[in-house]
């Protein structure tokens, strides 16, 4: 599109929230198994899904809004086969990282950006984040998305406002899978105003293929936790591809 783009990529303003789903690990590794990687969860034969979105303000990529669907999975290079034990271990240490597996974008610009330099699974569509205004009675407003796909409605979120548990920025490395080829990229992030709660999310799903899929994990169902961040920072590295290790 005419324009360069250094490396790391930079995000210097953004506002964030996630919601994370407890789902059946057979179910989710359908989903994953393409790429060669393993669902991975904090209870055996569950894993973890988390749908997040993003308000990026401002970035090299230029204004934009996200969101995003991934699973928490073992590392491409964990030992295989592992015990109950063993992920459970690798969970609780964070040695861990992040599949994205659909990550649909508002602009077209970081849509070519994110599908050249990480082979992240962008497309271009409509993405409404409303955030209520702060003032009287609005203190416990929350945060919604809409996300709308060529005319059809995908999803609907929302989400509680604050929480009393204060979270660090998590950077966990994540995986992309693009044209058969496993991509493995290292990001930093920092955060102010972080906070989560167990629960607090509403999920409407449409008639999207993306629903039908998110549908096959069980959801919409109790969030297991919601989180989100006032001001996020983050620095993005370049991709690199890997191999997973066969078990």
């Amino acid at each position: 599109m005419g324009r360069t783009v250094g490396i790391p990529v930079e995000v210097r303003r953004a506002g964030q929230w996630g919601v994370q789903y407890l789902v059946p690990a057979d179910a989710a590794q359908r989903i994953v198994s393409p790429t060669g990687l393993e669902v991975t969860g904090p209870l055996p034969g569950k894993a973890l899904v988390a749908l997040a979105v993003c308000r990026y303000d401002d970035t090299d990529l230029d204004p934009y809004h996200e969101v995003a669907v991934s699973f928490v999975v073992r590392p491409h290079d964990a030992p295989r086969p592992a015990s109950p034990w063993q992920r459970l271990r690798e969970f609780a240490s964070g040695a861990v990282g992040a599949y994205i597996h659909r990550l649909p974008v508002d602009q077209e610009f970081t849509c070519a950006a994110g599908r050249d330099i990480w082979g992240f699974p962008k497309w271009v569509t409509s993405i409404d984040i409303d955030e209520p205004e702060a003032g009287p009675g609005r203190a416990g407003a929350g945060t919604s998305v809409r996300l709308v796909d060529d005319g059809v409605h995908v999803l609907s979120l929302t989400m509680a406002a604050g929480g009393r548990i204060r979270l660090p920025a998590q950077s966990p490395p994540s995986y992309s899978f693009a044209d058969g080829v496993l991509r493995r990229t290292e990001w930093i992030s920092s955060a102010d105003g972080t906070t989560g709660r167990f629960g607090g999310a509403t999920l409407v799903l449409g008639d999207h293929p993306m629903a039908a899929e998110l549908r096959s994990l069980g959801l919409p169902k109790r969030a297991l936790f919601t989180s989100s961040a006032a001001v996020m920072r983050a620095s993005f590295d370049r991709a690199v591809v890997v191999t997973p290790t066969l078990g």
